[in-house]
């Protein structure tokens, strides 16, 4: 219920809100201030709007605080979010030759485009997934910013409807 999530402190706000863009309090930090929200499409669309009209600066660091896909040292690691996601497509039951051919992409991605591949994986196998990872790294520069970016939102979007269904 809407009411209930404009009564939060700021703190509990931000911890519940804190990672829906990964490891950016900040943005919910700047949501809690534009309380009250209307509704749950209010408040999500004005937490996209932080994210959408803030600097290209600010949208690398979030992109690049997003985990590669399949790593296999880092799973167990990751923020709860990420790792759920990441749990629920397989990406830690690949095979050692999955395992490898992500770690591979991974490193030709963020040597080609400066930030690691990012994908909603909810709903998606980890074969897409890495199909997906194979044709998006023969993108250039600026379609794959935006790329990465719109699945930034789309993961975000996921997350606050997450947290709304829990609510």
């Amino acid at each position: 219920m809407i009411s209930k999530i404009n009564k939060l402190s700021e703190k509990t706000f931000c911890d519940v809100f804190g990672n829906v863009f990964e490891n950016a309090k900040w943005i919910s930090g700047d949501l809690y201030t534009q309380k009250p929200f209307k509704n749950f499409s209010d408040l999500s669309l004005k937490m996209l709007n932080i994210f959408e009209k803030t600097n290209k600066e600010n949208k690398l660091k979030i992109l690049n605080s997003h985990p590669d896909l399949a790593d296999k040292a880092k799973i167990g690691f990751l923020t709860p979010d990420s790792n759920k996601e990441q749990s629920d497509s397989g990406l830690d039951k690949c095979t050692k030759k999955e395992f490898d051919e992500f770690k591979s992409l991974n490193n030709q991605y963020k040597k080609k485009f400066g930030f690691p591949f990012i994908i909603a994986v909810k709903g998606k196998s980890k074969n897409k997934i890495l199909n997906d990872f194979k044709q998006r790294i023969t993108c250039d520069i600026n379609k794959e910013f935006a790329e990465a970016i719109r699945q930034v939102k789309k993961i975000a979007s996921l997350r606050i409807n997450e947290i709304i269904k829990n609510d």
